[in-house]
């Protein structure tokens, strides 16, 4: 039977967690307090006995194609429950704030999750030590996107805000995690390898697809496209170098990290100021 101190606690946090997901949901995904600058997202499930959907509010980190989740429940003894809801019915809505996808839980299992569990321990000691509270295995699962379309808006235009936005918002993580970890670990040479991965994507899906389609209607841009598309070229210039950098623990980063950000951030406001009217 709980105490009525139990009780009062489990309130207490209810109505923080409450708070902080409607706090996301306000600011499209970015929180202040103790989780400013943190990697959080919307995960809801569906609840194994009540069958309602259910919404927990979690860190995360980028893999490459997915991103993991952990179920540390603050080292409690048991699983948090959006843990058990997924092992019932794996299909889960993420929301990152700018944009939200359907995806599939697939939970780590194995020498798998034990690597990447360590890894998340470099990036962040805590997990360790909730891990060491608790005689549970703290269980590490894999968000994965299902196919659909683009979760990025109703038109190009709002669709490259939202994308633009992402990255702008992805390199400033990126940026404060390495600053506050002042080495590059595994986990933080993942979150910046994917992030040039995604880049590099974008630019390219420009450059073959959209600079053409927009010359073709508006021949006026010719001069336009041309200068973005240099400072493309220029992008993925630092965004090799990055990825070269990335690829070595004791490389000094942070330096590139910053130029990173200035051009691309100069590129994004230059191409929105001139493209976004003709989308």
């Amino acid at each position: 039977m709980h105490s009525c101190h139990d009780t009062r606690e489990k309130r207490i946090l209810n109505d923080f967690t409450a708070q902080l997901i409607d706090e996301f949901r306000a600011n499209a995904g970015q929180v202040g307090g103790p989780f400013e600058n943190s990697r959080l997202l919307l995960l809801t499930t569906t609840g194994a006995r009540s069958g309602q959907p259910r919404t927990a509010i979690v860190g995360y980190y980028p893999d490459r194609d997915r991103v993991l989740v952990v179920g540390s429940a603050g080292g409690s003894p048991n699983h948090p429950a959006w843990y058990h809801n997924l092992l019932a019915d794996p299909e889960v809505t993420v929301d990152l704030g700018l944009f939200t996808y359907q995806a599939t839980a697939v939970v780590l299992r194995g020498a798998e999750r034990d690597e990447v569990f360590a890894r998340l321990v470099e990036a962040d000691p805590g997990w360790g030590d909730y891990q060491a509270q608790t005689t549970r295995t703290i269980p590490v699962v894999a968000l994965v996107q299902r196919p659909g379309p683009p979760p990025f808006g109703s038109s190009f235009a709002e669709a490259l805000k939202t994308i633009h936005a992402a990255f702008r918002r992805e390199l400033s993580l990126i940026r404060a995690e390495v600053a506050k970890s002042g080495t590059l670990g595994a986990q933080l040479r993942i979150n910046c390898l994917t992030a040039c991965q995604g880049l590099h994507y974008h630019h390219t899906g420009e450059s073959t697809g959209l600079f053409p389609a927009l010359l073709e209607q508006h021949p006026e841009l010719t001069d336009v496209i041309a200068a973005l598309q240099t400072e493309h070229d220029k992008i993925a210039a630092l965004l090799e170098k990055l990825e070269r950098l990335a690829a070595t623990p004791s490389a000094e980063i942070l330096p590139q990290i910053d130029e990173l950000i200035t051009q691309l951030n100069a590129h994004l406001d230059r191409e929105e100021a001139e493209l976004l009217p003709y989308l």
